[in-house]
């Protein structure tokens, strides 16, 4: 077993604010304790999300943890340390997983930016074998609203899908997920001019320059639209007389609905053989992945809206 320390290096913020004001690198910081159910994970690496920018400035004070609060929520590392409760997980298993059962209804107070986090073993699930520590911690935020979204909408083989803002972390899987695993018959994407090619590759059968063109007058309707980029009013024009719209950002318009993402492992293990199989893809952008010290920087990209799939934070821990 490691020898795990009684502190650790986390991001950390005690008040809301902006991310470049509030949030602290500290390396006091108390390792968590574990409970029961829970393992201790060293972070190996941890995906940025809209989310932590969000929460940081204080949208969703009403479910908050308690302050000093480390913020992240993908994590993917190596089992330190189990609880007795523990069934499956043993200390040295490779692990992948969002930390936070459910997103918004009071998080964790220690998140995944830091040396170690503590999480339910059932949050958590192997990491592919054929995925780094970096692609790991891109997928399970994304990949898990991705697949909720789908099931949701009750999706099945041989249904049409039109995916806003395809290029993005969330949109990006839904593409690979709607053609891959649940076997749609057509994809349409939208995403900026320099993101089409992307598109493609995931397996979008038309790409949609959002900039040149408006998706609500295509000549065809489908019969779900995700949308990733809270433009619900237009999306429900897109639909097909009764299919159904899902949106995950901004207002909802009737007929669409919106959910917060549900952790769970069992998800991502039923995922694990698409993307060790390389159907399904971890996607990172280009200029995506940022060094531990350099988490405001990530930060501010993912913020930007701008990012192709996602960012990540890696290499975590810094050989003393």
């Amino acid at each position: 077993m490691e020898n795990v320390p009684c502190t650790m290096k986390a991001w950390i913020y005690g008040q809301h604010g902006k991310p470049e004001d509030v949030l602290k690198l500290k390396s006091d910081v108390v390792v968590p304790e574990l409970k029961e159910d829970q393992v201790l994970v060293k972070v190996m690496a941890s995906g940025l999300n809209p989310v932590d920018n969000k929460r940081m400035i204080g949208i969703f004070v009403h479910a908050e943890c308690p302050f000093p609060t480390v913020p992240g929520y993908d994590v993917a590392g190596v089992v330190v340390k189990v609880g007795s409760q523990v069934k499956n997980l043993k200390v040295g298993d490779e692990v992948y997983g969002n930390i936070h059962e459910k997103a918004l209804d009071h998080p964790k107070q220690y998140g995944t930016l830091a040396e170690y986090t503590a999480v339910e073993e059932l949050l958590l699930a192997p990491k592919p074998k054929n995925l780094s520590f970096a692609e790991a911690a891109s997928l399970p935020v994304a990949i898990g609203t991705a697949y909720e979204g789908l099931q949701r909408c009750e999706f099945t083989a041989g249904q049409s899908i039109l995916v806003l803002g395809g290029a993005g972390g969330v949109g990006s899987m839904v593409i690979q997920l709607a053609k891959h695993v649940f076997g749609a018959s057509r994809v349409v994407a939208t995403a900026s001019t320099g993101k089409l090619e992307l598109l493609r590759n995931l397996g979008a059968d038309l790409a949609v320059d959002y900039t040149k063109e408006n998706f609500e007058d295509l000549p065809e309707k489908f019969d779900v639209v995700y949308d990733c980029v809270g433009q619900c009013e237009r999306a429900v024009k897109a639909m097909k007389e009764g299919g159904k719209v899902v949106t995950v950002s901004g207002a909802v318009t009737v007929p669409a609905f919106k959910f917060i993402v549900t952790s769970n492992g069992a998800d991502f293990e039923k995922l694990n053989p698409y993307l060790e199989s390389g159907q399904v893809k971890a996607i990172i952008d280009p200029k995506g992945i940022y060094p531990f010290s350099q988490t405001l920087e990530g930060l501010a990209y993912v913020d930007t809206g701008r990012v192709a799939g996602k960012v990540v934070i890696h290499p975590i821990q810094q050989d003393n």
